[in-house]
């Protein structure tokens, strides 16, 4: 095999979205051979764009039971994510889950141990992690680079979304069909870069506003507070209203500060460290000598392609991966600890959140019944 043979299962926004990087040749290593969907109008568009050479079925199981595919991705509501991945990995079929992972931990960590059973390749769709900016941010912060990490801050408001994006979809916007917000649709990769290159918090608390600036029932806008095992304490504040928005990223250690904003990496860098200087400067009023330092970055940006031609490389050369399916919860635990934290009045929240709390607290958000 020198092609991994792929199937789309959902042919939405998403879905059709990596089935133009098939068909347009930027997944080198794969090859999309069906997709699936229940909505005939959404398979009568995948005739339409994709030509009869892709063959298309009206649900998952039919699609998974072709023997036309050896790995699927599954672009649906959330909550489906873990289901057809369980239900492609029992089949032997190797599974790219799409971001979230899932909607509630309990769930993922079903998915997790069914995968590690299998014995397929499981990977999810974290596609920021290919972004070279990111990778040398993690880098700086994994060497020492910037000493002891004290603070992180990310003002990540460059989310706009318009009341027509939550009314293109019925479920969309949802408790019973995305299973919250913000945090489950836009944030799932802003999360897994936070712990991914900061590593994983201790506790969290958060306020949260539901339906402030759109006529929705989930989150709209995000304030969260967090504690580190060693003692750092980060903010994250994420909005879907701002225009134009902004993203910057801001990590400061005994060493100095990375910033992270406008596809540029600064680093005002201290020439002593902060803890040395604070035992040894015996004046009123001074702080450490500090230099602006461009961080050159090398390296291409590849998205979506990149996270999917690496999967397939792990498929067929055993190639390690850049997203293991098992990392999907982490930041997945943190955003169910971030809820919550709010529909818990804002009290500070220990990190992974209480699975079966979590989920009775949803039931309530969901009429007392979760979709799976």
């Amino acid at each position: 095999m020198d092609k991994v043979r792929f199937g789309i299962i959902g042919y939405g926004r998403m879905g059709s979205q990596h089935a133009r990087s098939f068909m347009e040749g930027k997944i080198k290593n794969g090859v999309l051979t069906a997709v699936a969907d229940i909505d005939p109008k959404r398979l009568e568009i995948a005739k339409e764009t994709l030509g009869d050479g892709i063959k298309r079925f009206d649900g998952a199981e039919a699609l998974l039971d072709s023997g036309l595919v050896d790995a699927v991705i599954p672009t649906v509501p959330h909550y489906y994510h873990p289901t057809y991945g369980i239900m492609a990995m029992k089949k032997g079929i190797n599974f790219l889950c799409e971001k979230p992972a899932g909607v509630y931990a309990e769930q993922v960590e079903r998915m997790n141990q069914v995968a590690k059973e299998s014995g397929v390749v499981f990977g999810v769709m974290f596609n920021q992690r290919t972004n070279p900016i990111y990778q040398k941010a993690k880098d700086l912060v994994e060497s020492g680079e910037l000493g002891r990490i004290i603070h992180a801050h990310w003002l990540i408001t460059s989310w706009f979304r318009a009341e027509s994006y939550y009314k293109s979809s019925s479920w969309r916007a949802t408790w019973k069909g995305e299973g919250g917000g913000l945090l489950l649709n836009q944030n799932p990769h802003n999360l897994d870069l936070f712990q991914w290159i900061l590593g994983y918090p201790k506790r969290v608390k958060a306020e949260l506003y539901y339906g402030k600036h759109r006529s929705i029932e989930v989150e709209d806008d995000v304030y969260a507070l967090f504690e580190f095992p060693g003692g750092a304490t980060a903010s994250y504040i994420t909005t879907i209203s701002d225009a134009p928005g902004t993203n910057r990223f801001e990590i400061d250690g005994t060493r100095g500060r990375l910033v992270i904003e406008n596809d540029a990496l600064m680093f005002n860098r201290l020439r002593v460290d902060s803890d040395e200087f604070n035992k040894t400067f015996k004046g009123e009023i001074g702080q450490p000598e500090n230099w602006k330092v461009e961080i050159p970055v090398k390296g291409n940006y590849t998205s979506h392609p990149g996270i999917i031609m690496n999967f397939a490389d792990a498929i067929l050369k055993g190639t390690k991966l850049i997203a293991p399916g098992e990392d999907g919860i982490k930041g997945l635990e943190i955003s169910n600890g971030i809820h919550l934290s709010s529909w818990l009045g804002g009290i500070w929240v220990d990190l992974p959140a209480d699975k079966e709390l979590f989920k009775e607290e949803l039931k309530k958000k969901c009429g007392g019944v979760l979709t799976q």
